[in-house]
């Protein structure tokens, strides 16, 4: 992979490819910023609190998660508008890992902010309401649907188990959910994670200088190598959704013998993924 942006991040996590604005978004939790790069160059927003994750409203406006609500903000004019609270009684915890789903959902789980144990959840915002989904969760992550709304994924990565829940017509969970991708006997943490249009799965895997990818039915196609240690978090963009972008991580690491650790990196594929859904708000 090459480097896509040199700026290294504690925690980098969250890469949105904007669908209209054809431009990346991503995030470094622990910088408490969001960062874009463009021809023009690379532009920072800087927050009070942990940001972790975003969702498209329209051509300008970002539906973003921080450590105690979701708020919308303009990339243009830094208006923000509260939206709904998150975990807001709960000084334990931050937001981590979410995306949008095709039903205009808004998926987003959280975590301690010190990894304190099943101290996290994962929510979904829907329609100016927030429900929580799934409880006592570590280290949410892996947030992500196929192609036809029927599935979410998601992991607790200190499990390393990834799940995939079978969704209604609104995008709610039916059911109890089901292993999809049991990563434990290799020993792999699965993190972030995104669909392409066929369906495959593609997941960030922290400590093993990977993208991994998964067809369907759970089983290992291939992976992509990621050029630092900590891969957080992969999205698909571009022209024709065929390039990878991938965050990854600097913190705990030695910059010595992880040099590129916290940049973003990009590659150019053979597989298109998926435009990112649109939150409704």
């Amino acid at each position: 992979m090459e480097v896509f942006s040199d700026t290294i991040c504690a925690l980098g996590e969250g890469p949105l490819w904007h669908p209209t604005r054809k431009q990346l978004f991503w995030f470094d939790i622990i910088g408490k910023k969001m960062l874009s790069r463009t021809t023009a160059g690379e532009q920072v927003w800087l927050f009070d609190d942990h940001v972790s994750a975003a969702g498209w409203v329209s051509d300008t406006v970002l539906l973003i998660a921080s450590e105690r609500e979701l708020f919308t903000f303009d990339v243009e004019t830094s208006a923000r508008e509260h939206v709904a609270p998150l975990d807001g009684d709960n000084p334990v915890t931050r937001s981590n890992d979410g995306r949008a789903d095709p039903q205009g959902g808004f998926w987003i789980g959280t975590m301690g902010k010190g990894h304190e144990p099943r101290a996290g959840a994962i929510y979904r915002y829907y329609r100016g309401a927030v429900r929580q989904l799934v409880d006592q969760v570590t280290v949410s992550n892996a947030i992500c649907f196929s192609p036809d709304g029927r599935y979410a994924y998601y992991t607790d990565t200190v499990r390393k188990r990834i799940m995939r829940s079978e969704l209604d017509a609104e995008g709610w969970p039916l059911g109890e959910p089901q292993v999809f991708i049991d990563l434990r006997e290799e020993g792999v943490f699965p993190d972030g994670a995104v669909v392409d249009a066929s369906g495959h799965l593609w997941n960030a895997q922290w400590g093993a200088s990977r993208v991994a990818c998964y067809a369907p039915d759970g089983s290992f196609v291939r992976a992509v190598a990621v050029p630092a240690t900590q891969a957080s978090c992969p999205c698909f963009g571009a022209d024709g959704l065929r390039t990878l972008y991938v965050t990854t991580a600097a913190v705990g690491m030695d910059r010595i013998k992880d040099p590129k650790a916290g940049m973003t990196f990009v590659q150019q594929m053979d597989v298109t993924g998926q435009a990112e859904h649109r939150v409704i708000l």
